[in-house]
């Protein structure tokens, strides 16, 4: 464990605490470019889980004497960087000491996710690279019977994952192993002096995800066949404090879920009238786009145009919106690999930028795709979204700290930036017909409906008297599956794909609405203290640049700009 022999500011222990959990977990340095990285994964056993712990409660430890320090008391680098780290640790110690690491099984976000990603990420351009992957993919199968002996121990505690995520769970890893075998393909594009250690490695890998795949079906899904997989108030107020940074009034947040439900379900059906007049819904309208709309013809196709959908961004942004460095303007469209959830995502560059930040668009087979649905998906995913607040936290990493600019994000703070800029993009003229705008409007909505069913299933709510949909009813996971595809142009496996992802990562949906609402109040105040003189462009950058903050934090700091 990093440690010096004299005082350190807050600044410097958020650092060491980067160095430190590095060396605990090679997945988190490999997403910060670290080489020695490359070849390990970590130890995700109880044991594992808990150096983790230890690791946090030292750091806390130590911050409480940095933030004593004079130095620290007059500078709000300081303070910003000390309030972060104090709120995310103590946060992710509320999870450790619930065990709720022991039941953590997802469709979308697991060790065993966490295992397979690295590699889509690992360096592989020489023979020393692949030399470390085979050395990693030997490594698959200790770390998922580490994650298996966790999950084992969540059993025996009677702390049980959802039916739902472990059913989805285990078809996941049924399709990662069939056949040759995930691991087989990625190492396929290895060089031939590496083939028989790769193939080799790949195999034991994928040998090791059978057993845990094995596990899982034979045991441990029978035994939490009987839990519910809604968590209830107490489990989802941690799990919203670790997502959010900060202790909601949930009541209060489900009724804002609904208020915009209303406001975008009229905004809707205007839109519709103007792609399809006539349209019962607006949702008939997003079906006839499905069909007739603007779309793009095969895999590969569908990557160049999104790329060049976010090139275009970043030259219509740079200068006007935003004031970008040249490593920050560049950003790549990828494609997932199969097997993982059905939503887009992102992952942010290397520390150094030598791997750039990535968009990632989930096929499900599918080689059409129709254009209205994408648009502002990749405005939020890439450009002005994710990737220009992510990579911009990279750029300025020696204003903040290393901790601040790499692993003390917050989910609601960064997907909270993301759907403002959908809204932004909007605001600006990029939505540039009704189709688009009401893909866009779509895209809203399901963040919307994303805050009522996540709080209301997991907390067993009443669906309001004025709701179209089961009035006075108690949310069942059943009803909001319904709910949420009656108000969504997804198809039926996103739909589904989505409320696994809910039951088994609670709290976090909301984080996108509620994340924009403070978005939107800081911005709002800051323009009413500036008045006339309100500058746009260097509020948005210095809002980028102050590195992420919870929500407790973010309307506070952001109306000071």
């Amino acid at each position: 464990m990093s440690d010096t022999t004299h005082p350190q500011l807050p600044r410097q222990v958020a650092d060491a605490y980067v160095d430190d959990l590095i060396a605990l977990d090679p997945i988190t340095g490999t997403y910060l470019g670290v080489a020695a990285s490359s070849a390990l994964l970590p130890d995700f056993s109880p044991a594992g889980q808990e150096a983790r712990a230890g690791l946090a409660r030292a750091t806390l430890a130590k911050l409480d004497g940095a933030e004593k320090l004079p130095e620290a008391a007059g500078s709000a680098a300081e303070r910003r960087c000390a309030r972060l780290l104090r709120e995310r640790l103590t946060a992710e110690l509320a999870m450790h000491e619930a065990d709720e690491g022991l039941r953590e099984v997802s469709n979308i976000h697991s060790p065993a996710h966490s295992i397979r990603e690295v590699f889509t990420l690992t360096p592989a351009e020489t023979e020393e690279d692949w030399a470390a992957i085979a050395r990693r993919l030997r490594a698959v199968p200790e770390a998922l019977e580490g994650y298996r002996q966790s999950l084992k121990l969540g059993l025996d505690k009677e702390l049980y994952g959802g039916p739902r995520p472990t059913r989805t769970f285990v078809g996941q890893l049924t399709e990662w192993a069939e056949g040759r075998g995930w691991f087989a393909e990625f190492a396929a594009a290895g060089p031939d002096a590496l083939r028989a250690e790769l193939d080799s490695a790949a195999e034991a890998a994928r040998r090791g995800v059978v057993v845990l795949r094995d596990w899982m079906r034979d045991v441990y899904a029978p035994a939490v066949a009987g839990s519910p997989d809604p968590v209830g108030r107490e489990r989802y107020g941690r799990w919203v404090r670790y997502f959010n940074g900060t202790d909601l009034d949930l009541d209060e947040a489900y009724a804002y879920g609904w208020s915009e439900y209303h406001r975008l379900l009229a905004e809707m059906r205007a839109e519709a009238q103007k792609v399809l007049p006539g349209a019962a819904t607006p949702w008939e309208a997003i079906a006839h786009l499905d069909v007739h709309g603007e779309h793009i013809e095969g895999v590969e196709e569908v990557r160049v145009w999104l790329q060049s959908l976010m090139d275009e961004a970043v030259d219509a942004l740079d200068g006007t919106h935003f004031e970008l460095a040249e490593r920050v303007r560049r950003v790549e469209s990828r494609i997932a690999p199969a097997g993982g959830a059905a939503a887009p995502y992102y992952t942010g560059p290397s520390e150094d930028f030598s791997r750039p930040g990535q968009t990632w668009l989930p096929t499900m087979g599918e080689t059409r795709f129709p254009v209205y649905d994408l648009v502002s998906t990749w405005y939020h995913e890439g450009v002005p979204g994710h990737h220009l607040q992510i990579a911009q936290w990279a750029h300025v990493a020696d204003q903040l700290s290393r901790y601040q600019a790499t692993v003390g994000g917050v989910s609601a703070n960064a997907e909270g930036w993301a759907l403002y800029a959908e809204r932004l993009m909007d605001e600006l003229g990029f939505l540039t017909d009704a189709e688009r705008r009401l893909g866009y409007l779509d895209g809203q909505m399901m963040r919307s409906t994303r805050v009522i069913v996540d709080i209301g299933m997991h907390l067993g709510l009443e669906i309001p008297a004025d709701s179209p949909f089961h009035p006075g009813e108690r949310w069942t996971p059943d009803l909001a599956q319904e709910f949420f595809g009656m108000h969504s142009g997804r198809p039926a496996d996103f739909v589904e794909s989505e409320l696994t992802r809910y039951l088994s990562m609670p709290g976090q949906a909301i984080g996108y609405k509620l994340g924009e609402r403070a978005w939107l109040a800081g911005r709002e105040a800051a323009r009413t203290r500036h008045g006339a003189s309100f500058d746009a462009k260097k509020w948005h950058m210095e809002a980028l640049s102050q590195g992420p903050l919870g929500l407790d934090d973010l309307v506070e700091e952001l109306s000071a700009i």
